[in-house]
């Protein structure tokens, strides 16, 4: 494909309100500021240069729970500051909107965490105030230390999480979009009217988890509804981005894993009678670059070596959903090949990864940890390259020092993606959805679920 066929690829820069994100201890690297991360200053120059960037969005992830897959116990995640501790990204938002002009923001928040009638009218201020420029990322969560916090005893199991994420969403689409009408706000200063009553609409929701009558509590925004992202990629999480999501991240390693499940998820939005090119597949895009090869992969193993190998078992544990303190992490894989427990599972598929034979338990997990994009501009964008070939249509650019690496990606990586037509010159007027659908106004397209909801409501 050359560069006159080559379609523009959405770019989110993923990150977390904490000072650690994936790469474990990284906030002690010289010329990190990642421990700045309390003070707004930081994260004001983070939003600059991403926007300076023509980045999409500020991704932010989030976690309402402390890692303790490893040995039963927070201990290593707290000692590393994996991840923990940890604020609320939907407090830092509108101050990063205030202080751009362009520049998209996700927030993440699981359907656990706060009532649907609550969170409609958080989501509904942010677009406000952030000009339009909001998007949701749905979780269910996979934290057992989340559920517990928020009074479920633990974590629901898997179906359970995603019947209470379909009533959850049924009704926030009901409050965003049928609850008020159009032309409900009148602002007549003579007669000193605000609304029209006759058109703020209760919703009277009736459902297996939520009972709400609304009405709405905010006026309508500019998306009404925030752009919908979503993370989860089981086969009922597929169905449901299917259904719901206009932006799915997926977890896949490489573009070859990417392909089916890009196929998969378009398949279940056809089922729900939706555009297939209106759900946006996001792959993820860890790197280190170099003015050579060379420089590239000898910056790569010094991160590696840098990090904690404690830290990454601990990470890891959470992620493979394996618990690594099983193990010695100086015990040699041969020899774990060689038992029941080192020959099946994602241990054995692990040791079957290696590079090399002759790696720790510990030093193997942490190379998985740090697998990552290492080269030259040219060498990474010919891997982003390879993954919208795989269907694909944007990277979340996850950083290992910040704000260095996203400094290096606007630097040196986006002057080679824009030649390449892949990566956006100047940003498209509009709300975030008019950004990342061009043609298809502020609003979700008719085909939406939560669209239907709205023309029954109002008999339209």
């Amino acid at each position: 494909m050359n560069v006159a066929e080559r379609q523009r690829m959405i770019f989110n820069a993923f990150n977390i309100f904490a000072a650690s994100h994936h790469d474990q201890g990284m906030w002690a690297w010289p010329g990190s500021k990642q421990l700045d991360y309390n003070n707004i200053d930081y994260w004001v120059d983070v939003a600059r240069l991403l926007e300076r960037g023509r980045f999409d969005t500020l991704f932010f992830a989030d976690v309402l729970a402390p890692y303790e897959t490893f040995a039963g116990s927070r201990e290593r995640s707290v000692y590393s500051g994996m991840q923990f501790p940890i604020n609320d990204p939907g407090a830092l938002i509108p101050a990063l909107a205030y202080a751009t002009s362009n520049l998209g923001f996700v927030l993440t928040q699981n359907i656990l965490q706060e009532p649907p009638y609550a969170f409609a009218r958080k989501m509904s201020t942010m677009d406000h105030l952030t000009r339009g420029r909001i998007a949701w990322n749905i979780v269910t969560t996979f934290l057992a230390g989340a559920g517990r916090n928020l009074g479920y005893g633990g974590l629901p199991e898997h179906e359970d999480r995603y019947a209470r994420a379909d009533d959850f969403i049924d009704v926030v689409y009901k409050l965003w979009e049928a609850s008020w009408e159009d032309d409900a706000v009148v602002l007549d200063k003579v007669r000193q009217q605000y609304s029209d009553p006759a058109k703020v609409h209760e919703i009277n929701h009736v459902g297996p988890f939520y009972d709400v009558v609304g009405p709405h509590l905010s006026e309508p925004s500019p998306q009404r509804t925030p752009v919908l992202i979503q993370a989860g990629v089981s086969p009922r999480g597929r169905d449901y981005a299917g259904r719901n999501a206009e932006g799915l991240f997926i977890n896949a390693l490489s573009p070859a894993e990417a392909g089916p499940i890009v196929a998969d998820v378009r398949a279940a939005a056809e089922r729900h009678g939706r555009s297939r090119a209106n759900v946006k597949l996001f792959g993820i895009l860890g790197f280190v670059v170099g003015s050579t090869e060379e420089e590239a992969r000898r910056l790569h193993e010094e991160i590696t070596d840098f990090q904690s190998i404690d830290a990454n078992l601990a990470k890891q544990s959470v992620f493979l959903g394996y618990d690594f303190s099983v193990f010695d992490p100086k015990e040699p894989i041969s020899e774990i090949a060689r038992r029941p427990e080192g020959r099946e599972g994602i241990v054995a598929r692990l040791i079957e990864m290696s590079p090399r034979q002759d790696y720790t338990i510990g030093e193997l997990v942490r190379w998985f940890g740090n697998l990552r994009v290492v080269g030259t501009p040219e060498q990474i964008a010919d891997h982003i390259e390879a993954w919208q070939d795989a269907g694909v249509d944007g990277m979340n650019v996850q950083y290992v020092v910040s704000p260095g690496s996203f400094e290096d990606f606007v630097d040196h990586v986006t002057p080679e993606l824009r030649r390449r037509g892949i990566m956006q010159e100047e940003y498209a007027p509009g709300t975030l959805r008019e950004k990342l659908f061009p043609g298809n106004g502020p609003y979700l397209p008719e085909e939406h679920p939560a669209r239907a909801i709205r023309r029954a409501a109002f008999n339209r």
